[in-house]
């Protein structure tokens, strides 16, 4: 289970003014705002990781995976003082490092270039193993990724194998907005569970059971959040 960090009272009122400051083309506002709540409480509440630790051996590491998630996730770092506010209204800009997928050679706290769906997963799974074998046991290793995701076999590869190789340091979070091509209600986390994962499905806008679901204990097992928001499509 990892550490519960400090809050900061009141920051979450902050998060649409920061959303507001980024404009110009491929927004992805539905698939930003579904994310917001979920990705708050888990940095506000969660994370072993903040500005001055995000190259600590120890810190907790966080993957974004979902390719439509990068305005409500550099809302977020903005908030957490990851980087100035001022950088928000240069997103998608030509020489911005706020790109419309997070670079993590250009974005502080950034763990991974994200973008192509199907990949975060699989790299998450990767991470967790590599600490593993570095003998260090106590970074937890999260990834958001959307349901629509699931559309991707790497995803249920990795699945699977975390499953069968008892990654309990190994946190999914799955928004789901209804907007997977299959699937049915109750079905991702039903896939999780069919593979050995622990899992919690809650509402994605209630932080107290977000993070109720995220400090679940899950010994000897990955575990994964399914957070349930408004459908994308109306």
């Amino acid at each position: 289970m990892t550490s519960e960090a400090t809050r900061t009272p009141g920051g979450f009122d902050e998060l649409p003014h920061l959303i507001s400051l980024m404009t110009g083309d491929e927004k992805h506002s539905p698939a930003a705002t579904s994310t917001l709540d979920a990705l708050w409480v888990l940095y506000d509440r969660v994370l072993k990781v903040g500005p001055a630790t995000v190259d600590a051996p120890d810190r907790d590491r966080f993957l974004l995976s979902k390719g439509h998630g990068p305005m409500a996730y550099y809302a977020v770092l903005a908030a957490k003082g990851f980087f100035p506010a001022e950088l928000l209204p240069s997103f998608g800009a030509y020489d911005s490092p706020l790109g419309h997928h997070p670079d993590r050679l250009l974005v502080p706290g950034a763990e991974i270039g994200s973008g192509s769906l199907g990949h975060g997963l699989p790299l998450a799974v990767g991470t967790a193993l590599g600490l593993r074998a570095q003998g260090l046991h106590a970074p937890a290793v999260w990834v958001l990724i959307g349901d629509a995701e699931f559309d991707e076999g790497s995803n249920h590869e990795a699945v699977a194998f975390a499953g069968a190789y008892g990654l309990e340091r190994l946190h999914a979070l799955v928004i789901d907005n209804s907007s997977a091509t299959h699937g049915w209600n109750g079905g991702i986390a039903a896939r999780f569970a069919g593979e050995g994962w622990s899992t919690a499905t809650v509402d994605g806008r209630d932080h107290e059971e977000l993070y109720r679901a995220y400090t679940a204990p899950h010994p000897g097992r990955p575990h994964v959040v399914v957070a349930r928001t408004e459908p994308k499509f109306g």
